[in-house]
């Protein structure tokens, strides 16, 4: 149902997790796909391959969110084989721990340049041509720890937090441009960013027993909001915090 053939999407962090699966299910609803990763390009590199089995253009991209110089290079090389983006999913980020009064500043600055500078710089790079386009969709992967905190990840979840007020602002900001700004806030995913604490089998039974669908999304959760925000299904959809947590935090 959802079709969103020719269009060009980048997807930072696409290389594994959520990143993955969304590059996959826009591959699938007929993109052409750019993934950013960040160190390893073996993982690129299989989804790449995935995604041309499909009959799409993949790119894979390395480049640190968190330099803006990185940030810059990496848009121009899209701009150089492609004449434009259409959908951006800025999903790139790490989830440390950080006690609060024992945390170092590397830790805090080292989450506040992924998780949040490096949306800024995508979205700094990238509106410019949207604008001229008069179009495009912009997507942010946030956390419900965004919107209840999360104790001892006080730093992720503030720059969790951010990113809901900079989908707000730019959602107002861009819609007289036709771009729409959404986010989506994951719970608990299944992902390699978790595993070490979900392969406690009684820290994830408690989990489980905490979301009231009881149990734990996988990244096809995820990516399956993300397709729908990024598609004609949404269009009149703009500034939204759309939470996906099996309703174990419902505000937004």
């Amino acid at each position: 149902m959802i079709d969103l053939t020719g269009k060009k999407v980048l997807v930072t962090g696409g290389s594994r997790g959520i990143g993955c699966a969304t590059s996959l299910l826009f591959a699938e609803a007929g993109c052409d796909v750019a993934i950013n990763y960040a160190h390893k390009d073996g993982p690129a590199k299989s989804v790449k391959a995935q995604i041309e089995q499909l009959g799409r253009n993949c790119l894979i991209l390395k480049a640190d969110v968190s330099k803006i110089n990185d940030v810059e290079r990496m848009v121009r090389q899209i701009f150089e084989k492609w004449d434009g983006i259409d959908i951006v999913v800025n999903n790139a980020g790490i989830w440390t721990y950080g006690e609060i009064g024992d945390m170092d500043e590397s830790t805090w600055k080292e989450t506040m340049g992924i998780n949040l500078d490096g949306v800024f710089y995508v979205c700094n790079a990238i509106v410019p041509e949207m604008k001229a386009g008069k179009s495009g969709v912009i997507i942010i992967v946030s956390s419900t720890a965004g919107i209840r905190g999360e104790a001892f990840h006080s730093h992720y979840a503030a720059s969790k937090g951010a990113l809901i007020s900079f989908t707000k602002s730019l959602a107002q900001e861009l819609a007289p441009y036709g771009i729409r700004v959404n986010c989506v806030t994951p719970g608990w995913v299944d992902t390699d960013m978790c595993a070490d604490i979900l392969s406690d089998p009684a820290f994830r039974k408690g989990v489980e027993e905490s979301i009231p669908l009881k149990r734990i999304s996988n990244p096809v959760d995820i990516a399956g909001p993300i397709l729908f925000l990024a598609s004609d299904l949404a269009r009149h959809i703009t500034g939204e915090i759309l939470n996906v947590n099996g309703g174990s935090v419902l505000c937004g």
